[in-house]
């Protein structure tokens, strides 16, 4: 399985703190999903050209099965990782979103502020994470399930229209 992750943080792209994100992200997909997982890593600060950019690299170039972002689904005015995924997206999953909400509210009841989302582009699943590194530890591991059967799906997807859909340059 591919993977790429994706830390979005003005902050951590110019070198002011330490990605700790990106890292969390990869143990629990190695731990919960895939321990030989390839991960393909980027830091990027939180400008919506550079962040689609990135996801339809990954998506449509190299081929990842899951693109997951940390970071910029918060309300501030340089949050923009939700309407650069969304740009990029041929469809939308807002189940991903609600869940992680629902259970971060459990603990924070700031977690309705998150506009994080996730869907699909082409044969990717994206998903948007928060970007503190104890949200992505209570949010990504309950997802593993969904995520394990939305790439069998996309998977089935490829069986039926060969060659297609990783090809296809999605709006």
């Amino acid at each position: 399985m591919k993977i790429g992750r994706i830390t979005l943080s003005d902050r951590a792209h110019a070198g002011i703190y330490e990605d700790l994100s990106g890292p969390e992200i990869e143990r629990i997909v190695r731990d919960h999903l895939d321990s030989t997982a390839e991960v393909l890593s980027r830091i990027l600060p939180d400008e919506p050209a550079q962040i689609q950019a990135a996801l339809l690299e990954l998506c449509d170039q190299a081929g990842c099965d899951l693109v997951i972002t940390t970071g910029g689904t918060g309300p501030g005015l340089r949050d923009v990782t939700p309407e650069a995924t969304r740009a990029i997206l041929t469809r939308e999953l807002p189940g991903f979103g609600e869940t992680m909400r629902a259970l971060s509210f459990q603990k924070v009841p700031t977690a309705i502020l998150s506009r994080a989302t996730a869907g699909t582009r082409g044969q990717s699943l994206i998903i948007n994470l928060p970007g503190n590194p104890r949200s992505i530890a209570e949010c990504l591991p309950p997802l593993v399930p969904a995520i394990r059967e939305c790439l069998k799906h996309l998977g089935e997807s490829s069986a039926v229209q060969p060659c297609q859909l990783r090809s296809q340059k999605n709006p």
